[in-house]
């Protein structure tokens, strides 16, 4: 999901080219948390995501930059947020997409995480055979998309929490993981309404950025795997495009998978008010990364592009932000575990060192609060993320670093277990984007010869690395 719900319009709103957004929930829940406009994930897929939020760690700490490998496996015995709740006295509970699915990705559902049976659910009406398709809504009676379901049994669990919630005898962390809108975008059809295809217009950008390295692009295989999608025998090459219609639709779609999701937030939030909870709960949400809807040709996420790295986030905190707090701040999805920890009064997480493989509890994010307490505070000056890649054999790895005004990347080679390192002098493109003159990435101005100093600076602040990027008061 990318923060295409209506409580980011403005400038950090992923695309100008859009219908108006329905997610009337998210913007509710929005107005009453820290709304964070421009959080960035730390890669743009889901398990190393997932797994950097979740353990509070990035991606080169955890070792995870793909959907078949386990951090505890590769990286050390962390503690993630479910856990570390678990430890401090809480009923853990998870349904739906947390961690990624599977034995390979994370041991099936990382299970010491957990303190009751973990809930998946059961996929209804969806198939390699459309990349989309709108339900009617009579069918899903008796025959529930796999996301009311989660929504269902969310709402369930609430009930048999509450009481021992209320009484004091037992806290509860409740993680609730909605697959929409991931592809395929599946939906009851009533949603369609909402976005009339009149409203629906192409990106003003079907095209890659001028000068952008072959590197950086991605050729939207999981687009592709969809037999209507092959059908059309597309390529993903660069500047291919798919039809105009096609397009459309899968706009439209995505929106209205999308305001689905929404809906059902809408459920479990409502949940709470009707159990008396309202007032005692902590609440997040946050996508796992953006996704491309045509823009630059591309699909999908799996690139460092801005609108694959830029996602949803806020936080709701009882007595804090009740009155809606909006930042535009640089953060980053390894901040979530630090600030629900002290946002929940539990001891506060250690930075950690530079190598932390055996440290089971540290953190290398900054936790929201003070944001919180003054949105305009000293923060954090850039964010980082990568991809990583293989070119003609040879592994490479992306690594960007957005500040205020710039993305710049770097993709370079990469040696991978057991040393896990960039070698920088060894290149296979460069990238980057002034976000003041350019905001859709369309121009790459690496190799711009006004642009010779800020590409020094920026190349030094990416070799360096997140820890330079952290205001004075976290490096004492």
């Amino acid at each position: 999901m990318r923060p295409q719900i209506g409580a980011y319009e403005g400038q950090y709103f992923p695309s100008s080219i859009h219908p108006p957004m329905f997610t009337p929930n998210l913007d509710a829940l929005a107005s009453k948390s820290l709304l964070l406009k421009r959080a960035y994930v730390q890669q743009a897929l889901c398990s190393p995501s997932r797994t950097s939020l979740l353990t509070g760690r990035r991606p080169d700490t955890t070792h995870v930059t793909d959907l078949v490998h386990y951090f505890r496996r590769v990286g050390g015995n962390f503690t993630t947020i479910p856990e570390y709740f678990k430890m401090n006295g809480y009923e853990s509970v998870g349904m739906g997409k947390i961690f990624h699915p599977g034995y390979l990705a994370s041991d099936n559902d990382d299970p010491i995480s957990w303190t009751m049976p973990y809930f998946h659910g059961t996929r209804n009406f969806e198939s390699k055979a459309n990349s989309w398709k709108a339900i009617s809504d009579d069918l899903l009676k008796n025959k529930p998309l796999i996301d009311k379901q989660i929504a269902d049994h969310a709402l369930s669990t609430l009930q048999k929490l509450a009481p021992a919630a209320k009484s004091g005898q037992k806290p509860f962390f409740v993680a609730v993981g909605f697959h929409k809108p991931h592809l395929p975008f599946v939906f009851p059809e009533s949603f369609l309404q909402h976005y009339p295809i009149s409203e629906i217009r192409l990106p003003n950008n079907e095209y890659a950025p001028i000068n952008m390295p072959k590197a950086a692009w991605f050729d939207y295989t999981g687009l592709r795997s969809y037999h209507d999608i092959s059908a059309l025998n597309a390529t993903g090459a660069i500047n291919s495009t798919l039809p105009r219609d096609v397009v459309l639709d899968l706009r439209r779609a995505y929106y209205s998978a999308l305001s689905w999701t929404d809906s059902l937030v809408g459920l479990v939030v409502n949940e709470l008010s009707k159990l008396g909870l309202e007032n005692d709960t902590i609440v997040s949400f946050f996508g796992d990364h953006g996704w491309q809807l045509g823009e630059h040709s591309e699909w999908c996420k799996q690139t460092n592009f801005e609108l694959a790295t830029h996602a949803p986030m806020m936080v709701h905190i009882p007595g804090l932000t009740d009155k809606g707090i909006v930042t535009e701040q640089l953060t980053e999805f390894v901040d979530l575990f630090p600030t629900l920890a002290e946002a929940a009064g539990l001891d506060l997480l250690p930075l950690c060192p530079d190598h932390s493989a055996s440290i089971g509890l540290c953190r290398e994010g900054m936790s929201l609060i003070p944001l919180v307490q003054n949105p305009n505070a000293t923060w954090k000056n850039a964010s980082f993320s990568q991809y990583p890649r293989v070119i003609n054999g040879t592994s490479i790895m992306g690594y960007t670093i957005r500040t205020d005004r710039y993305r710049y990347t770097e993709w370079v080679k990469f040696i991978g277990a057991p040393t896990y390192k960039p070698q920088w002098n060894v290149s296979f493109g460069v990238e980057l984007y002034d976000h003041q003159k350019d905001p859709d990435e369309n121009f790459n101005g690496a190799f711009d010869p006004s642009y010779v100093q800020t590409v020094k600076q920026l190349s030094y602040l990416l070799h360096v690395g997140w820890r330079i990027a952290l205001p004075s008061s976290e490096k004492s």
